[in-house]
Parts: C-alpha cells; structure tokens; sequence
C-alpha cells in the first residue's frame, strides 16, 4: 500500500518534494517588482505607479520631517516621484529600490531645504508674553512649522538599525528640533536613526564620504538630544492608556466649550506653554496660560465644537468657533496637546481652516 512506513516508494517521493524549490511570498514580490520595473522602464506609469504604492506613505512622512511642513512634503514628493520616474533608467539595481527611492526623496528635500530654510513656531521668535495680546496680527513672512496628520502612519521601527519608532520621528518636539540642523545633518539623521540605514550607504546614497555622514550625525544627535524632552510622546501615551487618554482630550474640550476656567487649570502642568502660529506670541507658566484662556478662548471669542483627531502621533482637536448665536461653527484651529504624564504641558493652536482638510475633518459644525 502506498505511503506505508518502510515503503521505498514513499520514501524516495519524500526526497523528490522535499528538495523542490517552492515560491515563497518573497520572491514572488520580487518577481512582480522585477516585471513592472522592466514595464515602468518602458513607459508604463501604472506600473511604476505599482512600484512605489509600498513606500509612498514613508516617503511622504519623510519628507514631512525634513521640511516641517505637508504642503512642502505634498510637493517634494510629487517632484521625487517625477524625478525617479524620468530618471528610471539610472537605477541599475545596486541596491534596492526603496534604498533609491529615498535617495532621490532625499535630494528633493535638500533642494527646498536651501531656498526655503527652515519652518519655526511660536517660541523660536521671542520670549513669552507677559500679558494677553488681544489685537496681535498673524506673521505672514514667517515659514510656520505645520501641523501632520498621521493617519496610516505605521507604528513600531521602520528596520532593525532604526531607533526611533516611526511615529516619535513625526512628534512636534522632533520635527522641531530638526528645523535646528542644517540639511545635510537633518537628512543623516532621519535616514540612519529613523530609516535604519548604515552611513556608508548614505555615503552612496548622497555622493559623500562616510566619515562626512558620521561627523553630521555626530552633531546632528547632540543638538536634537538637547531640544527633545524624555519620555517622548508615544511612550507616554502608552503608560497613560486609549481611555484615560480619551478622558484627558474630552474633558480639555469640555472645559473650552463649557467656559470652565477651573476645569482647565485642572488639566494643566506648572509650567504649561500655548502657542498659536500664525500669531508670534504664546504664553509659559500656569498664571499667564490661564489668564489667556479666561480673557480669550473661554470668553472673548464665541462658542466652541470640537472634532478629536491626531496629529504628529499625537492627541489633537479640530476646534470650531461661532460669533454669534447664528450660523454654522467655523473651522478655527487644529489644537495639539503634549502631555506630561497625564496633565497637559504644551497646547498648540494650529489656527487656519487649511488645515482641517489635511485631517479629514469638515470645514464648520452645524
């Protein structure tokens, strides 16, 4: 009988399937990566399209942090996209393409990095106001640092040489701590401590030496280390939990719907700042931010609705504002919190309806 134990038969067809060679998922992708590589070569934009559908998401969130901004990172991306797709031909397949890909990302970036300089925020222009400023204009010659939806962002480690996790390399105080290096530091950084990459493929990547990507990243490290405070923000939302989280968000918009001056204060560290780009000025201390709120958002400014969302991997409030006692509530600011434990440490107001789009969220509130 066939397959009986002992049976020479069974056993010699056990050698044969044993020592077949079976696709596996991987060399199947590469397989298709390989067939619509050769099509994009030849002027297929679906396929090339197919190529670069796995990375867009990274690579989007990777010219964000290098710009500061996701109308610049919209544009670098459309313009790398354009490049690698004219430029196909040069890719000869030395290394991946995900490895080039980011190159020419990369490069992109720098190009806008050298006539746009760097993005900012409120407390990169001055010091604190000592008093509410009612009648402040917003800058408009200043280049904002903007605010990032982080929807389908992927969490953990882009690879194993990487060591911060996706979603801390687009929190506020990363983003802007990187505005503080030049460029060719700034992309060293995010490419070896976010991507995972090794110096002497940056090297190759952008046409350097490796002991020029090491010394950048050297001081890269020192200046971002003194502006990123510890723990980050993913890891204390993780200590915090969704509900209590969720608790902390409801009940920060509460108070601002409700008028509730106590509650806030409640909800707030010592040494809380508000910021408000494009307004210049903010506030620092418990005192100033509370008297803020009493003179303005609680009082002066109408009736609130708000949407929660999350920004820069962070909990975040579409706020909508009403000035009077008709009409729709309008589109006034994307509010994120950075919490500090489980009181809020910073607020930054985000204010201008073109940000609510990038959210998902609607333009007013009925």
């Amino acid at each position: 009988m066939l397959g009986r134990k002992g049976d020479s038969r069974h056993g010699a067809e056990s050698s044969l399937v044993s020592n077949i060679s079976w696709p596996t998922a991987d060399t199947a992708a590469q397989g298709a990566e390989d067939f619509d590589l050769a099509r994009a070569r030849d002027g297929d934009d679906a396929a090339f399209t197919r190529l670069v559908q796995p990375v867009r998401r990274e690579l989007h969130a990777h010219c964000y942090r290098m710009l500061g901004s996701t109308h610049d990172a919209d544009d670098a991306l459309q313009d790398a996209l354009l490049r690698a797709w004219r430029g196909l031909e040069r890719f000869e397949g030395r290394s991946s393409l995900r490895s080039w890909l980011y190159t020419v990302a990369t490069r992109t970036c720098l190009d806008i990095v050298e006539t746009r300089g760097k993005r900012a925020l409120p407390i990169d222009l001055g010091p604190s106001s000592d008093r509410v400023v009612l009648d402040g204009a917003p800058l408009a010659d200043v280049a904002w640092l903007g605010p990032y939806s982080d929807a389908g962002l992927a969490d953990g480690l882009a690879g194993p040489a990487a060591r911060y996790e996706q979603r801390e390399a687009v929190e506020l105080a990363f983003v802007a701590a990187l505005q503080h290096l030049p460029g060719n530091q700034r992309a060293a950084l995010l490419l070896v401590e976010v991507l995972g990459f090794s110096a002497a493929e940056i090297a190759s990547m952008m046409d350097t030496t490796t002991a020029s990507v090491n010394s950048a990243l050297q001081r890269a490290r020192r200046i971002v280390a003194e502006k990123i405070p510890a723990p980050t923000q993913q890891q204390t939302l993780r200590e915090i939990g969704d509900t209590r989280l969720r608790d902390i968000v409801a009940a920060f918009s509460g108070a601002l719907e409700r008028g509730d001056a106590p509650a806030l204060v409640a909800l707030l560290t010592d040494d809380v700042t508000w910021s408000m780009p494009p307004l210049p000025y903010w506030y620092h201390g418990l005192d100033a931010v509370t008297d803020f709120a009493v003179q303005v958002p609680l009082t002066a400014c109408g009736s609130w609705r708000h949407l929660p969302t999350s920004a820069n991997g962070q909990p975040a409030v579409g706020f909508y504002l009403r000035n009077d006692d008709a009409g729709p509530y309008l589109s006034w600011s994307i509010t994120m919190l950075t919490l500090r434990g489980e009181h809020i440490a910073e607020i930054t107001s985000f204010i201008g309806p073109e940000h609510f789009a990038l959210f998902g969220l609607p333009a007013s509130l009925p």
